[in-house]
């Protein structure tokens, strides 16, 4: 039985209970029984009813209650444990995979001056996988910190820059979009999605060069971000995103954000396009 038709069957029961008594004891019990005591009897006859019968009811209401409550908390721990994958591979992942894109430019590099610096770059992404350890477990244990600090000492230009230069690919970058144009929280979800798109170019695309172009749009207010390579492009339907986690990521980040979001191969280039609609 369903909670809509357990709570109709108690409204109506009392109702139709009150019903049939009187119009039994109006036409059968009228020589039987006087007028105050059927009166006096009618509200004994209901809590009976509603003892015996309407008990059962209210028994079932409140197991599919708990059933309820417990299919909430399950929703609410895949909820966490998504939100958790998603930081995980955000920020943990590829900052482990470019660090071992940097390891790897050092063997090839004989310059002490940029060895140096590739040292310390790598020394810059060690803490900065620390620091997304400590803020996924902080997660876990606390109320999240607002993602809106991540932001605010360098312009979004300048950390899609730094994106473009952690990879081995060289990318090319055409950035018009102001930042009073972005709210922080667009801001951070708009450089997680840009840094997975350039990570896909130097872990899968297989390409020789790469494009980031943000502007602001003409006619309207909003903007387009377009990543571009010249790399393989996708041996599948793009629109088919398949086991490809960090695409369906930042598509699904496009669709909270309320973004326009495209992938697609044309003319021997992969473009992944994000647009404020």
């Amino acid at each position: 039985m369903t909670y809509k038709q357990i709570k109709w069957m108690i409204l109506f029961i009392p109702t139709i209970t009150v019903g049939i008594w009187e119009y039994v004891r109006h036409q059968f019990l009228l020589p039987y029984i006087s007028m105050d005591l059927g009166n006096w009897l009618t509200p004994v006859l209901v809590y009976f009813v509603s003892v015996t019968f309407l008990n059962r009811l209210f028994h079932m209401l409140e197991k599919i209650q708990q059933e309820l409550q417990a299919e909430r908390a399950v929703k609410v721990a895949l909820e966490a444990r998504e939100h958790l994958a998603k930081e995980l591979h955000d920020g943990i992942a590829q900052s482990v995979f470019l660090l071992s894109v940097k390891v790897d430019r050092l063997e090839f590099d004989s310059d002490q001056a940029k060895y140096d610096k590739e040292i310390f770059q790598i020394r810059k992404t060690v803490r900065e996988v620390n620091r997304y350890v400590r803020q996924a477990i902080a997660n876990l244990r606390y109320a999240a910190t607002p993602e809106t600090l991540t932001l605010q000492r360098e312009t979004l230009s300048e950390k899609v820059k730094q994106v473009a230069e952690e990879v081995l690919v060289p990318i090319e970058v055409e950035w018009s979009i102001p930042d009073e144009l972005l709210t922080p929280k667009e801001k951070v979800e708009l450089l997680a999605s840009i840094r997975e798109a350039v990570v896909n170019i130097q872990k899968h695309a297989q390409a020789s060069k790469g494009w980031i172009k943000g502007e602001p749009a003409a006619n309207r207010p909003g903007w387009s971000v377009v990543i571009q390579d010249n790399g393989t492009g996708f041996k599948r339907d793009p629109d088919q995103l398949g086991d490809s986690y960090g695409l369906l990521i930042m598509q699904e980040r496009a669709k909270e954000m309320n973004w326009g979001f495209r992938i697609s191969s044309e003319k021997g280039y992969t473009i992944v396009e994000l647009q404020n609609q």
